[in-house]
């Protein structure tokens, strides 16, 4: 509850019986908060464009592997455009209508689903390049990728549709100017099995077989000894170490910005998705996606040679997708 004493103003001034009311805060402070908010959407958008655009025309970057990112930078870079959505959610009043408002929960749904997805696909991608490298080019293939992609988008979709009551987008609404859905008991239950609970199991298991199979073998590269694993020898390169290394550091950092995102479904019978319960674990979810192409830029040398191609124009000089980055 506002506390009475407590300055407020209307959202909508001219319905002054129905408008939601919101505390009042200092000029100097609302600039702080929106200029860094929308700095951070703003590098969110700008960093996964360029992975996109990285991946997308550097021929040696079209691997499964590098199609798996692809999609992770198209999930992260509609996050970054329902980060400006987000902004609005800050201050507390909802000025664009109960459509927007539910088409801006859908778009939400949609790709918070898609970038756990993407992270379960990049921990399989990964195991099987670790712990079965001679089976590799065989198991994950371009094709197999692509598909898997795009089931897990039209998933993503066909989830949010049917979870949000998008006919009746206001029904929860108390006054003009609030956007809020409500998740009931069992819903959230389901959706924090198939969103969390369960994505992350999968992804824990595969990387702990992961980086035991990678440590044994960067000893046994050490020592020039092959492992044996089951009677078969099992080498992995350098390179598919150092990316599962890499990828290991995204998906921990994934980790530990999602988790606080679904501790807020085990907080009451219904959970309640508006700015006062919510904004801050959104805003460290939606992080996270300006968080992996600054891991990229620290540990891929090819997203580094890729960024100064198309920061300076090179890539529009006439074969510049053969160009050699990796």
């Amino acid at each position: 509850m506002m506390n009475p004493s407590e300055e407020t103003e209307l959202c909508f001034p001219q319905l002054p019986n129905s408008s939601c009311r919101i505390a009042k805060r200092s000029s100097s402070l609302s600039l702080l908060i929106y200029t860094l908010l929308s700095s951070i959407s703003l590098l969110t958008v700008t960093l996964n464009l360029l992975v996109i655009i990285s991946i997308s025309h550097f021929k040696q970057l079209h691997t499964p592997t590098s199609l798996l990112l692809l999609s992770l930078a198209v999930s992260d870079l509609f996050i970054g455009f329902v980060m400006l959505f987000q902004i609005m959610l800050i201050n507390g009043c909802w000025l664009l209508g109960n459509l927007m408002c539910a088409l801006y929960y859908l778009m939400a749904c949609i790709v918070t689903s898609t970038s756990i997805g993407n992270m379960v696909l990049i921990s399989m991608d990964r195991y099987v390049a670790i712990c079965d490298p001679l089976q590799y080019s065989t198991k994950i293939t371009q094709t197999r990728v692509q598909v898997c992609v795009w089931v897990l988008w039209m998933c993503s979709a066909v989830v949010g549709v049917l979870g949000l009551d998008l006919k009746h987008p206001s029904r929860y609404s108390i006054c003009f100017g609030e956007c809020v859905f409500v998740i009931d008991y069992i819903n959230g239950r389901i959706d924090l099995f198939l969103s969390f609970i369960g994505p992350v199991t999968v992804i824990i298991i595969l990387y702990m077989r992961v980086f035991i199979i990678a440590v044994s073998q960067a000893r046994a590269m050490r020592s020039h000894v092959v492992t044996v694993t089951h009677s078969v020898s099992v080498t992995a390169k350098k390179s598919e170490i150092k990316a599962a290394r890499t990828l290991g550091v995204v998906v921990v950092t994934f980790l530990i910005c999602l988790c606080p995102y679904f501790s807020v479904t085990l907080t009451g019978q219904d959970t309640l998705l508006n700015s006062s319960s919510s904004a801050f674990v959104i805003w460290l979810f939606s992080f996270n996606s300006c968080l992996n192409p600054v891991i990229y830029a620290f540990f891929y040398p090819w997203f580094r040679k890729s960024v100064k191609l198309i920061v300076t124009l090179r890539i529009l000089q006439p074969d510049s997708c053969e160009t050699n980055i990796t």
